[in-house]
């Protein structure tokens, strides 16, 4: 049918059906129908290809009507203030708010302030980077390794030691007592006094291995070993020895005495994870050299173990180290040594408002040193060590950079060492009816002795500085103690505040500057600057 044969009634009628929202459509395979109004309807579709003439019935979604902004009026009447209040920043405010952006604009500004700070130690300084200006003298080199291999023979000594006390213990050393129906037994006073006096004869012999261990090495280092660094990383070894062969000694004297009298009580108080290797099959030569090198300085006959070695995780630790290292050296070279060196003449005048700017323009640099050293020990290299080892509590650190005093730094960020002095040091004392503050007393003083051996040894200047900085600590932390039980976000800030003021300026950077100058009075340029002026002063100039 052409268009012109349509009729007036036809047209009525379409325009009918789609003035009530009925659509017919005609596709070639069926026959579509919508019926309904504006609103949306039933829409009905019909197959009658082939002669079919199923029916698939499905409702659609009615559109809501699009309301034009325009069709309404803005009236100047809307209610803005309809409720107290307070200001963003004000205390009563009932939502905390964020502080990101003020947290990005200290990261710029930061990066910005110690970019200029690079610029301008380039421009006056020039690049003080280099290879062959050390002073690295054969001898010390030569020491260092010979020490390298000594420093671990202690620790073989006391695996002899710890071999012979075992044999006796399997060979009975006294009379074994009858046990109770419980499979227990408890030792006669004779039994305890004889097991006190061996074992008195074995701590005899384990101080003397480890008090030679740290006596030779010191004196070695004091006397042969000019470089620091050398002299550090020896003197390092051999307190991380000297800690090893203790937890060894004591570990061991407890596993005997349990294996010889078990008394009620002591076996099942023994850790589950032990009963893998009981003594006396924990002394072993294999059982030690694993124990040598664990990243833990705790003795233990078990420790838990991973499945397999990824090669991948532990060569990129090492790169972390390798990158790391030569960044600190970098950093010291550049950056560290001119703060060092200017600050000389400031300290021999007495002139303190230099001083306390040298202090706060070295704290920077120090800090990141410090924290380049942490990530590279902690992180990087103790994870590789622990990988390599298959090594599974790998427990080195904790959130320490949140602490909220200084007693909770002490507590995270080197929990070996920490680990080490609570298990061997204040838990037994606290055990026999010490207090909490004498424990802590011997804790912090056995640390600050090892402090200053640490590094007044490798600058062959004992002033008691690292002593002093470390037992100083106590006072410290009692001040901080109730900021970390408070509950309140400003007193767990001010104890922050406090441990970073603490570590950053009058801790690390003092330490830093009273060593080198001790050290460059006694080798450097204030030695001949004032070798020089002793000279003048017997041979005066002619007029």
């Amino acid at each position: 049918m052409s268009q012109a044969s349509l009729s007036p009634t036809n047209d009525s009628k379409m325009n009918t059906a789609t003035a009530t929202g009925t659509r017919l459509d005609d596709p070639a395979n069926g026959v579509t129908r919508r019926t309904g109004g504006e609103d949306g309807g039933v829409v009905k579709k019909t197959d009658q290809l082939n002669g079919n003439s199923n029916t698939e019935t499905t409702i659609s979604t009615p559109e809501k009507p699009k309301r034009s902004y325009r069709s309404r009026k803005y009236r100047h009447v809307e209610a803005i203030h309809s409720e107290s209040q307070p200001s963003c920043l004000s205390h009563d405010t009932t939502e905390t708010p964020s502080f990101l952006g003020f947290r990005n604009l200290m990261v710029i500004v930061l990066v910005v302030g110690n970019l200029r700070l690079v610029i301008e130690n380039i421009q006056k300084y020039g690049v003080l980077i280099c290879l062959n200006c050390h002073d690295f003298r054969p001898t010390d080199l030569q020491i260092g390794i010979f020490l390298y291999f000594l420093i671990p023979c202690h620790l073989f000594l006391a695996y002899f030691i710890e071999l012979v006390a075992a044999h006796s213990a399997r060979s009975s050393l006294f009379p074994k007592p009858k046990p109770s129906p419980s499979g227990t037994s408890s030792p006669t006073e004779a039994q305890l006094s004889k097991f006190q006096s061996t074992w008195t004869l074995i701590w005899i012999f384990h101080a003397l291995n480890i008090t030679t261990c740290l006596v030779l090495t010191t004196y070695v280092v004091w006397y042969h070993v000019h470089h620091p660094l050398i002299g550090t990383l020896s003197e390092v070894h051999a307190i991380i020895v000297w800690l090893k062969t203790a937890s060894y000694a004591f570990t061991n004297r407890d596993l005997r005495h349990a294996y010889l009298h078990p008394v009620t009580g002591e076996l099942d108080a023994l850790p589950e994870l032990y009963r893998e290797c009981p003594y006396p099959n924990n002394i072993t030569f294999t059982n030690l050299v694993y124990f040598w090198w664990a990243p833990t300085l705790i003795y233990q006959p078990v420790y838990p173990r991973t499945s397999k070695i990824r090669w991948v995780f532990v060569a990129k630790r090492l790169g972390e180290v390798v990158c790391l290292s030569v960044f600190i050296w970098f950093c010291s070279a550049q950056y560290a040594t001119p703060v060092l060196i200017n600050s000389l003449d400031k300290i021999a005048s007495l002139d303190y408002f230099s001083i306390i700017e040298r202090l706060l323009k070295l704290s920077t640099i120090s800090l990141v040193i410090w924290l380049a050293g942490f990530f590279a020990l902690f992180q990087s290299f103790l994870n590789a060590l622990a990988e390599i080892t298959r090594f599974g509590d790998r427990s080195f650190y904790e959130a320490w950079w949140n602490s909220e005093g200084l007693g909770m730094y002490w507590r995270t960020w080197n929990k070996p060492v920490y680990q080490f002095f609570r298990r061997h040091v204040y838990s037994p004392m606290r055990s026999r009816g010490y207090t909490h503050k004498t424990a802590s007393f011997a804790v912090f003083f056995l640390s600050a002795v090892l402090h200053e051996l640490l590094v007044g040894v490798p600058t062959h200047n004992l002033i008691g500085v690292a002593f002093l900085g470390m037992f100083l600590q106590l006072p410290l932390i009692q001040i901080t103690q109730p900021l970390e039980k408070r509950k309140s976000s400003s007193g767990k800030l001010l104890g922050n505040t406090i441990f970073w003021v603490s570590f950053t300026i009058f801790g690390q950077p003092f330490a830093a500057l009273m060593y080198f100058y001790a050290w460059q009075a006694k080798y450097g340029s204030v030695s001949r600057q004032q070798q020089h002026q002793s000279v003048q002063a017997v041979c005066p100039a002619p007029h």
